[in-house]
């Protein structure tokens, strides 16, 4: 089956809407415009994450497998995960993403460029709607296993088993160079912080 950008955005906890579901293959509107000086992505590789949120969090992302390791773009990826949830995720969903790119042995943050890099987005909700109009049926494999694809998103455990999808190529843009990358996203409601979540990978453009 063919991934989509929603499909990996909620399996990150609905923090990746953007960059991490574009580095592993997802489509993004933004990334499908040809641009001066960008380019296609190649591989992504060294993939690790880890929740960074209090324990008294009530979002936590239990695992996330991706594999193989590195991924080939285009090309094939099985994912499998599972995120807990103790309260209901309702709008507005503040998602705000912090991402670094390793310059030697410093960090420097990314600035946010057409919804791409650290930005912050208020309302994760009206991004989903905009992507599945309300009404419409989840795509698979969310349908399969009762993933839910609109606000709210109820309390409760939800799990995608070992799933395959195909990668297509993706461009990227020209600032976006080969390299190790992180990134912190951090989803909260009225000023509450629901789950916090890092990912680590690196990028390799073909």
């Amino acid at each position: 089956m063919r991934m989509s950008a929603l499909s990996l955005s909620l399996l990150l906890l609905l923090c990746a809407v953007q960059l991490c579901a574009a580095a592993l293959g997802g489509s993004h509107p933004q990334l499908l415009v040809e641009r001066s000086g960008s380019r296609r992505l190649g591989k992504v590789g060294g993939f690790a994450w880890e929740n960074c949120g209090d324990k008294r969090d009530p979002v936590v992302l239990q695992s996330l497998s991706v594999a193989p390791d590195p991924i080939s773009i285009p090309g094939s990826l099985r994912v499998s995960a599972a995120v807990k949830s103790g309260k209901t995720m309702a709008s507005p969903l503040k998602a705000v993403l912090v991402v670094e790119k390793a310059l030697g042995d410093l960090w420097i943050q990314l600035p946010c460029i057409d919804q791409l890099g650290s930005c912050t987005y208020n309302d994760v909700c009206t991004i989903l709607d905009e992507l599945i109009p309300p009404g419409t049926t989840c795509p698979e494999p969310l349908l399969t296993y009762g993933i839910p694809c609109h606000c709210p998103f109820k309390a409760g455990s939800y799990s995608l088993p070992a799933s395959d999808f195909i990668l297509p190529d993706m461009e990227l843009p020209s600032w976006m160079t080969n390299g190790n990358y992180r990134v912190r996203a951090v989803v909260s409601s009225g000023g509450e912080e629901l789950g916090c979540v890092k990912l680590a990978f690196s990028l390799q453009s073909q």
